[in-house]
């Protein structure tokens, strides 16, 4: 009995270590628990508010934060063209870009603050599952709750003052720990109880909701006096917040949804340490005076001293010092807003406008022409008239971007003005391109205007990409897509200025025959216009890579009179693929990676197939119904056919400029190449290729147009040779070039 008792408590001994052991190393493997919140923040949207709204008398309190605080313009795009106060809170309890299911634009319904599963004291945001589940269906896979869980699992509490504070706070089942219907019910011990509150101020929004829908069902613009009275109301309940809160709370204001009928940029300011008298900008924007609303979200989480989840795609609020005065700051947040509206009211239609003066203008050209006969005289002042408005037309796209040097949205008439500069601009970069001897060659004034065209779109994006914001051609805040780097339309318009450009140099070295100089020209400005386009500091641009690299794979060998085949294709398509990932894998190292990190990023944990799949569908959309798409495929094969053979397509023109230039062939079918495979990676897809049409087009235009005018003066008028129609790259004459 001894021994077997011994022999029991020996086991029993035993289990009790092992279940000692095991129960220490469950402790040391486990997570370490998240840490408690450090400060104190306050989150207030006033949905609507903006920069014209705030001035010294009617709005004390906030003018008063733009003195002693830091403040931006705010774009508040969601996932619709306007953004609504639900969608907005919902933002911000994601941390990106969220919506309300219904689509509804009235104020936040009121929350259920009684019943089951209500904290007490608390409430439970209306709908919560269905918000979730829309949410997680959408390209973003927003995860409304996310700030919430964020703060309870560090063992913090929320505190939410009006309907739309709670679906900013809530957690993932929609609660709030503590509830108020408006800033007047909150006692000091209530804003002292927990780290986080959201206060929404209705004032603004709600008088335009009392104002009503026109017939088409758009807001009724708010009278003047009516607005001011909304904003002074609002100021009013900020000024109580900011009374209420304790000693060292973090504030933030955040115009955070729109209110009128077309979106604008809205108040961003905040208070506290590290915000002082200055503009606020962030590691998303890279601008100064632009924040977006997504980064309210990584602000709150940074303030509370809280890790911020992958799946919060904003950066943190920072404070730049500045000398301006307050007036100054507010007059030079207006005008960003000025500006963007400026752009949105003539971007749709430019193009057109654009596209259509040219093809009137050579129509015109072309009747004259005909009915001239023989006339040389009279048809060499046209060919040499027309070739003028070509010229013009390459300089346009570059003059879109010039116009960010003059404050063109100060003027009575911003629209007015911005025409009068891009036009301003365009004739001064064709005067520069005949200015010289150079005009009398077939290429060069068409180097020259491609040349400044990429100089200055590449000068731009290293330097902070001043010009690309608010531009027609670029992006605006409004749209949100992109805030700095290139876009897809500069992208497309950097990717064949740069393609022309390198083609048009080699055509020094080849009349040398020495093409392992035009070879390794055309590689130099190759790796420098894509480090300039993909790397995270300049362009940070992911698709344009993916098409770059192809392009002056293929430059390189057609300018040397190497055959491009298929296989030799996807080698080059498969070095862009590398390429990329390598620059993605290097940005995703740092501290604050951009979509290039965050996409590789996605591909290690398996979920990048989505983002795939959203700018496929985006791409396919540009299309429109399907039959274009199958239309527009066919109609780019045949053109690359005709680029090959033009005279074989009976495109004269074309093969006479191929005659004068051994270079004009590559750069033509390359440019196309880049515009196509442009079109395929991005989510832009028609416009890109559109873009690379609207420079490439009418300088070659210009170029065969320059090509009949010398073979006309010199009474050669004669059929194209054969090596033209071959597309041979043999040597024209120094003097026909």
């Amino acid at each position: 009995m001894v021994q077997r008792g011994t022999r029991a408590g020996i086991l029993l001994a035993t289990l009790a270590a092992v279940v000692a052991g095991a129960a220490g190393l469950s402790v040391l493997l486990a997570p370490p628990a998240a840490a408690a919140p450090e400060g104190r923040v306050v989150v207030v949207g006033v949905p609507g508010l903006l920069w014209s709204d705030v001035d010294r008398e009617g709005t004390p309190a906030l003018w008063g934060l733009v003195e002693d605080g830091s403040s931006a313009a705010l774009s508040v795009r969601t996932t619709r063209r306007l953004t609504c106060p639900s969608d907005g809170w919902l933002t911000v309890s994601a941390g990106q870009r969220a919506r309300l299911p219904n689509g509804s634009c009235a104020l936040p319904a009121t929350p259920a603050t009684s019943g089951a599963g209500v904290p007490r004291g608390g409430a439970v945001a209306p709908g919560w599952p269905a918000i979730v589940k829309d949410n997680a269906g959408t390209g973003y896979r927003a995860k409304p709750g996310l700030l919430g869980d964020a703060v309870h699992a560090a063992g913090g509490c929320t505190l939410a003052v009006g309907p739309g504070a709670v679906l900013g706070l809530a957690d993932g089942s929609g609660r709030v720990d503590r509830y108020a219907g408006s800033p007047g019910d909150v006692r000091s011990a209530d804003w002292a109880a927990c780290p986080v509150a959201a206060v929404s101020v209705d004032d603004v929004f709600r008088a335009h909701v009392d104002a009503g829908v026109d017939a088409d069902g758009d807001p009724v613009e708010v009278g003047p006096d009516e607005r001011a009275a909304a904003a002074a109301a609002a100021d009013r309940e900020v000024a109580r917040v900011l009374a209420g809160v304790p000693d060292g709370t973090t504030v933030l204001v955040a115009g955070l949804a729109d209110a009128s009928a077309d979106p604008h940029l809205h108040v961003a300011a905040a208070k506290g340490d590290g915000f002082g008298d200055g503009y606020l900008t962030s590691g998303a924007t890279r601008q100064e005076g632009l924040v977006t609303l997504t980064d309210l979200t990584a602000t709150v989480l940074r303030e509370l001293g809280l890790e911020q989840p992958d799946a919060a795609v904003g950066s943190v609020w920072r404070g730049e010092p500045t000398d301006d005065s307050a007036a100054e700051q507010v007059e030079a947040l207006d005008d960003d807003d000025v500006a963007a509206q400026g752009i949105s009211a003539v971007q749709t239609s430019f193009y057109w406008v654009l596209f259509a003066a040219q093809l009137v203008a050579y129509g015109a050209a072309a009747l004259a022409l005909r009915r001239l006969g023989g006339d040389r005289r009279s048809r060499a002042r046209i060919l040499g008239g027309t070739r003028v408005i070509a010229l013009f037309g390459g300089a346009v796209p570059a003059a879109t971007f010039l116009t960010g040097l003059l404050p063109w949205w100060r003027a009575s008439n911003p629209t007015v003005m911005l025409v009068l500069t891009v036009l301003g601009f365009g004739a001064l970069l064709t005067g520069v391109s005949l200015a010289g001897p150079w005009r009398r060659s077939v290429f060069l004034p068409g180097l020259v205007i491609t040349a400044v065209t990429a100089s200055v779109l590449a000068l731009d994006v290293m330097t902070g990409s001043n010009l690309q914001l608010n531009t027609l051609m670029g992006y605006t805040a409004l749209i949100a897509g992109r805030f700095y780097g290139f876009g897809n339309q500069a992208f497309a318009l950097f990717a064949v200025a740069a393609i022309l450009t390198a083609a048009w140099l080699s055509e020094f070295p080849l009349r040398r025959e020495r093409k392992a100089v035009a070879a390794a020209l055309v590689a130099v400005i190759g790796v420098v216009a894509v480090a300039v386009d993909g790397l995270p500091a300049w362009g940070s641009d992911f698709g344009g890579v993916l098409a770059m690299v192809p392009a002056f794979a293929m430059l390189g060998m057609l300018v040397t009179g190497r055959r491009v085949s298929p296989v030799k294709l996807a080698a080059f398509c498969a070095a862009g693929a590398v390429v990329v990932l390598g620059i993605s894998y290097w940005n995703a190292q740092s501290d604050n990676p951009t979509h290039l990190g965050r996409f590789w990023k996605d591909l290690v944990a398996g979920e990048a197939w989505s983002v795939v799949v959203r700018k496929f569908n985006a791409m396919i959309g540009s299309l429109g119904y399907w039959p274009y798409t199958v239309a527009l495929i066919a109609a780019v094969v045949f053109l690359f056919f005709v680029l090959a053979r033009p005279t074989r397509w009976r495109v004269s023109l074309l093969g006479r400029a191929y005659e004068h230039s051994r270079t004009m062939r590559p750069a033509v079918i390359c440019a196309l190449a880049v515009g196509l495979i442009g079109m395929l990676v991005n989510d832009s897809g028609v416009v890109i290729l559109s873009v690379a049409f609207s420079l490439a087009t009418p300088l070659m235009l210009a170029a065969g147009l320059r090509s009949l005018e010398i073979d006309l003066n010199a009474g050669t008028e004669a059929p194209v040779p054969a090596e033209a129609r071959a597309g041979s790259t043999g040597r024209p004459s120094a003097e026909r070039s």
